[in-house]
Protein backbone atom coordinates (compact mmCIF):
# COMPACT_ATOMS: atom_id res chain seq x y z
CA UNK A 1 0.00 0.00 0.00
CA UNK A 2 1.54 3.36 -0.81
CA UNK A 3 -0.13 6.84 -0.19
CA UNK A 4 0.81 9.89 -1.89
CA UNK A 5 0.03 13.69 -0.80
CA UNK A 6 0.72 16.86 -3.39
CA UNK A 7 2.07 19.71 -2.47
CA UNK A 8 3.25 23.01 -3.78
CA UNK A 9 0.11 24.32 -6.05
CA UNK A 10 -0.98 27.67 -6.46
CA UNK A 11 -1.44 30.63 -8.23
CA UNK A 12 0.87 31.79 -10.77
CA UNK A 13 1.47 34.31 -13.18
CA UNK A 14 1.58 33.82 -17.23
CA UNK A 15 5.64 32.70 -17.28
CA UNK A 16 6.06 32.03 -13.87
CA UNK A 17 7.09 28.73 -12.51
CA UNK A 18 5.79 25.97 -9.73
CA UNK A 19 7.51 23.06 -8.45
CA UNK A 20 4.76 20.53 -7.19
CA UNK A 21 5.68 17.71 -4.52
CA UNK A 22 4.25 13.73 -4.00
CA UNK A 23 5.69 12.28 -1.04
CA UNK A 24 5.01 8.77 -1.12
CA UNK A 25 4.53 6.66 2.04
CA UNK A 26 4.89 3.08 2.10
CA UNK A 27 8.00 0.60 2.66
CA UNK A 28 8.61 0.21 -1.15
CA UNK A 29 7.51 3.46 -2.71
CA UNK A 30 10.95 4.15 -4.04
CA UNK A 31 10.25 1.04 -6.24
CA UNK A 32 6.92 2.46 -7.96
CA UNK A 33 6.76 3.80 -10.96
CA UNK A 34 5.52 7.67 -10.57
CA UNK A 35 3.40 9.78 -12.18
CA UNK A 36 2.20 12.92 -13.17
CA UNK A 37 -1.34 13.98 -14.41
CA UNK A 38 -3.36 16.86 -14.75
CA UNK A 39 -7.67 17.72 -15.02
CA UNK A 40 -9.12 20.90 -15.83
CA UNK A 41 -12.70 21.97 -15.50
CA UNK A 42 -14.53 20.31 -17.70
CA UNK A 43 -11.89 17.82 -19.31
CA UNK A 44 -10.26 14.26 -19.18
CA UNK A 45 -7.89 13.51 -16.87
CA UNK A 46 -4.63 13.61 -18.79
CA UNK A 47 -1.06 12.24 -18.79
CA UNK A 48 1.76 14.84 -17.95
CA UNK A 49 5.01 12.84 -17.15
CA UNK A 50 6.55 9.83 -15.58
CA UNK A 51 9.74 8.48 -14.15
CA UNK A 52 10.83 5.22 -13.72
CA UNK A 53 11.16 4.06 -10.56
CA UNK A 54 15.36 3.75 -11.05
CA UNK A 55 15.37 7.38 -12.44
CA UNK A 56 16.84 6.39 -15.74
CA UNK A 57 13.92 7.23 -17.84
CA UNK A 58 11.13 10.09 -17.99
CA UNK A 59 8.82 10.85 -20.26
CA UNK A 60 6.55 13.75 -21.35
CA UNK A 61 3.28 14.90 -23.10
CA UNK A 62 4.43 15.88 -26.09
CA UNK A 63 2.57 19.88 -25.54
CA UNK A 64 4.64 20.18 -22.30
CA UNK A 65 8.01 18.74 -23.26
CA UNK A 66 10.51 21.58 -22.92
CA UNK A 67 8.46 23.13 -19.98
CA UNK A 68 7.58 20.80 -17.34
CA UNK A 69 10.36 18.40 -15.55
CA UNK A 70 9.94 15.42 -13.15
CA UNK A 71 12.39 14.06 -10.85
CA UNK A 72 12.55 11.99 -8.35
CA UNK A 73 14.59 11.52 -4.84
CA UNK A 74 14.21 7.62 -3.53
CA UNK A 75 15.83 8.66 -0.67
CA UNK A 76 13.30 10.63 0.29
CA UNK A 77 10.39 8.64 -1.56
CA UNK A 78 9.24 11.89 -3.56
CA UNK A 79 8.72 13.31 -6.65
CA UNK A 80 8.53 16.16 -8.21
CA UNK A 81 7.25 18.47 -11.20
CA UNK A 82 9.16 21.62 -12.08
CA UNK A 83 6.74 23.71 -13.86
CA UNK A 84 8.43 26.25 -16.30
CA UNK A 85 6.94 29.14 -18.44
CA UNK A 86 3.37 28.20 -17.21
CA UNK A 87 0.36 29.55 -19.08
CA UNK A 88 -3.31 29.90 -18.07
CA UNK A 89 -4.01 26.34 -20.21
CA UNK A 90 -1.91 24.88 -17.43
CA UNK A 91 -4.56 25.51 -14.96
CA UNK A 92 -5.88 22.34 -13.48
CA UNK A 93 -5.98 20.00 -11.12
CA UNK A 94 -2.88 17.89 -10.94
CA UNK A 95 -2.47 14.81 -9.04
CA UNK A 96 0.67 12.30 -8.58
CA UNK A 97 0.21 8.32 -9.33
CA UNK A 98 2.18 5.52 -8.61
CA UNK A 99 2.27 2.01 -9.78
CA UNK A 100 3.82 -0.68 -8.71
CA UNK A 101 5.19 -4.84 -9.92
CA UNK A 102 7.57 -3.01 -12.80
CA UNK A 103 10.88 -3.05 -14.08
CA UNK A 104 13.32 -0.44 -12.64
CA UNK A 105 13.14 1.37 -16.29
CA UNK A 106 9.63 0.44 -17.17
CA UNK A 107 7.20 3.61 -18.10
CA UNK A 108 3.53 3.53 -18.22
CA UNK A 109 1.45 7.24 -19.86
CA UNK A 110 -2.31 5.69 -19.13
CA UNK A 111 -4.45 6.70 -16.18
CA UNK A 112 -5.66 3.17 -16.03
CA UNK A 113 -2.75 1.37 -15.31
CA UNK A 114 -1.43 3.22 -12.04
CA UNK A 115 -2.76 1.51 -9.19
CA UNK A 116 -2.76 4.69 -6.58
CA UNK A 117 -3.20 7.93 -6.74
CA UNK A 118 -3.23 11.29 -4.62
CA UNK A 119 -5.71 13.42 -3.70
CA UNK A 120 -4.14 16.49 -5.85
CA UNK A 121 -3.31 19.82 -5.80
CA UNK A 122 -4.71 22.86 -7.62
CA UNK A 123 -2.44 24.87 -9.91
CA UNK A 124 -4.31 28.25 -11.17
CA UNK A 125 -2.42 30.09 -13.87
CA UNK A 126 -3.71 34.01 -14.08
CA UNK A 127 -2.93 35.85 -17.69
Amino acid sequence: QVQLVESGGGLAQAGGSLRLSCAASGRTASTYLMGWFRQAPGKEREFVAAISWSGTNTYYADSLKGRFTISRDNAKNAVYLQMNSLTPEDTAVYYCAAKGGVGPAAIFVLAKHYDYWGQGTQVTVSS
